[in-house]
């Protein structure tokens, strides 16, 4: 027992008394107790749970994951779980090969397109990854059911991707009927390698016919960009109403935003 040790007397009669130190027993419990995974569950919960606070789903219509690259894990909601009833302990801790490390749960069924985006992205490319969300938000959706990107019209969109948000074609019935979670990752990845599309830089897509994803370096970044893909999504779409032949922000204010905001010398916000 660690602490100090009180000598003393009275008559003939001597004792010893151990006092345990306080601080170490206390942080010796906090490590009996907590969970290896507890700061990443409790990450991956906080996120989950701004997915109603931004409206950015009904129901239990999406998603959030945190990601832990140096365990090689990922925490994630668990399966048609309503938000009002998680708590950090229910985030299911799952291997990038989509085993369930820990948890009692079962996991989202869009884990295994986390899986292939934190593998391919984070691992493979070097991406600062630590979040994935996956939505049905309205103005998103509507695109995606288009299978259009979303043009860039503003420097609202700028002011955080450089080009129109991507949108996939449908996947194919082979890709379908074969693993479709685990497909529509592998459509996002190949959709952006043959666009060349670097993921640190356009950390938004859209899946034609389903709905959209977004990543950033935390769970609570990538809830950031779901937010803003939804806002730039419905501003695309009442501007097209309000002018069908409007063209894309010409190119040197697209560079303009962007840089002031991401660039080497950018100077928005405070340092």
């Amino acid at each position: 027992m660690t602490g100090y040790t009180a000598h003393g007397g009275f008559g003939r009669l001597n004792y010893s008394i151990s006092v345990p130190d306080t601080a170490m027993t206390q942080k010796q419990m906090e490590e009996k107790f907590m969970g290896k995974y507890t700061e990443l569950q409790r990450e991956a919960y906080e996120a989950n749970m701004q997915i109603p606070a931004q409206h950015l789903a009904l129901y239990t219509w999406g998603n959030v994951s945190a990601f832990d690259k140096a365990a090689g894990v990922f925490a994630i909601k668990p399966s048609g779980v309503p938000y009002p009833e998680l708590t950090p302990e229910s985030m299911v801790i799952v291997d990038l090969e989509g085993n369930v490390v820990e948890g009692k749960l079962r996991p989202s069924s869009d884990t295994p397109t986390h899986a292939v985006i934190y593998r391919e992205f984070a691992v493979s490319d070097g991406a600062r990854i630590g979040g994935i969300i996956h939505t049905h938000s309205t103005y998103a959706v509507s695109w995606a059911q288009a299978v259009k990107a979303v043009p860039l019209f503003g420097t609202t969109h700028a002011d955080h991707i450089q080009t129109e948000v991507p949108c996939t074609p449908y996947l194919s019935r082979e890709a379908v009927q074969n693993d479709y979670e685990k497909e529509t990752g592998n459509l996002i990845v190949s959709h952006f390698r043959s666009l060349k599309l670097n993921p640190d830089e356009v950390n938004m897509v859209l899946v034609g016919g389903h709905g959209p994803f977004a990543w950033g370096a935390t769970a609570d970044k990538a809830v950031y960009n779901a937010a803003v893909l939804e806002e730039v999504s419905h501003m695309a779409m009442n501007t097209l109403q309000i002018n069908p032949s409007q063209q894309p922000l010409p190119d040197y204010i697209i560079n303009k935003h962007y840089m002031r905001k991401h660039g080497p010398n950018a100077y928005y916000g405070q340092k």
